[in-house]
C-alpha cells in the first residue's frame, strides 16, 4: 500500500461530521463560558457603582453572581470531557459503518453505549435550550438600556423629559425593591452607557449569548448524526438476517434434491 492509498484511508475514518460537532461545541462552550464568566464580574461592579448605594442592597446578588461563576467552572469541565467522549463516538460509529460491509460486526454494547450517548445528549439539548433561553434576559437588559440612552441622547435639549426615562434595576430582579435609588434617569444612565465598561459587558453577554446558541446547534447536530449512523446498523443487521435466512433455506433445498441434482450419467459394473 503506497503512501498516497494509506493517507486516503486514514482520512476516510475520520468523522468529519462528529469533528464539526466537536469543534463547534468546544467554541460554543469556550464563549459561554469565557464571556460569561467576566460580564458577571463586570456586571457586579456596574450594579455596585450606579445603581446602588448600600453594600447590604446588592449582597443577594453578588452572592448568586458567585453561585452562577462555579456553575461555570462545572460546566467547562463537564463539557471538555464530554467533547473528548463525543469524537471518539464520532470515530467509533464512522469505523463500524465503513467496515460493516466487511467481516466487522457491532457489538451489542456498542450499540447500547451508542444509545445512551443520544439519550443524555438529547437531556443535554433541553438543559441547553433553557439556558439559551436564560441568557438572552441580561441581552435584553442591556439592549433596553442602550435604546433608552440613544432616546435620552435624541431629547437632550429637554431636560424636563429626559429625567423621566430610566432604566430600574429593581424591575428586572437584579436589586430588591427596598434598595436606593435602584435606578439610573436621565443624564446620568447617559453618562453610564457611555462607560467602557457598559459596552465591555454589552459584548460580553452578547459573546456568551452566541456561544450557548452555538453549544445548542452543536448538541442538536450530534444526535441527528448518530441516530442517522443507528438506522444504518440496524438496516444492515436486518439485511445480513435476512441473507442468512436465505441461505439456510438454500441449503436445506440443496440437500433435499441432492438426489435429483446428481449427474444422470450413472457407472455400472457391467460397462467397465
Amino acid at each position: 500500500m503506497g503512501c498516497y492509498e494509506c493517507c486516503m484511508r486514514c482520512l476516510g475514518g475520520v468523522p468529519y461530521v462528529s469533528l464539526v460537532a466537536t469543534l463547534l461545541c468546544f467554541s460554543g462552550i469556550a464563549l459561554f463560558c469565557g464571556c460569561g464568566h467576566q460580564a458577571l464580574t463586570e456586571s457586579e461592579r456596574l450594579i455596585e457603582t450606579y445603581f446602588t448605594r448600600d453594600h447590604q442592597d446588592y449582597i443577594t446578588l453578588a452572592y448568586l453572581i458567585e453561585y452562577f461563576q462555579y456553575i461555570i467552572y462545572g460546566l467547562a469541565s463537564f463539557f471538555f470531557l464530554y467533547c473528548i467522549v463525543l469524537l471518539a463516538e464520532g470515530f467509533y460509529t464512522t469505523s463500524a459503518a465503513r467496515q460493516s460491509f466487511g467481516e466487522f460486526r457491532s457489538t451489542v454494547c456498542g450499540r447500547c453505549l451508542s444509545t445512551t450517548f443520544i439519550v443524555i445528549t438529547y437531556f443535554l439539548v433541553v438543559v441547553w435550550l433553557l439556558v439559551f433561553s436564560l441568557s438572552a434576559l441580561p441581552v435584553y437588559f442591556f439592549y433596553n438600556m442602550a435604546n433608552t440612552c440613544h432616546t435620552i441622547n435624541i431629547l437632550s435639549e429637554t431636560p424636563s423629559s429626559i429625567n423621566q426615562l430610566c432604566i430600574d434595576a429593581r424591575q428586572y430582579g437584579l436589586l430588591p425593591w427596598n434598595a436606593v435609588p435602584g435606578k439610573a434617569c436621565g443624564m446620568t444612565l447617559s453618562n453610564v452607557c457611555k462607560t467602557r465598561e457598559f459596552f465591555l459587558i454589552y459584548d460580553l453577554y452578547i459573546a456568551a449569548f452566541a456561544g450557548a446558541g452555538m453549544t445548542v446547534l452543536a448538541l442538536i447536530h450530534c444526535p441527528l448524526h448518530l441516530v442517522a449512523w443507528q438506522l444504518v446498523f440496524r438496516e444492515r443487521h436486518r439485511r445480513e438476517k435476512e441473507d442468512r435466512r436465505l441461505h439456510t433455506l438454500f441449503g436445506r433445498v440443496l440437500n433435499e434434491q441432492r438426489g435429483s441434482l446428481c449427474s444422470p450419467c450413472v457407472l455400472h459394473a457391467a460397462d467397465v
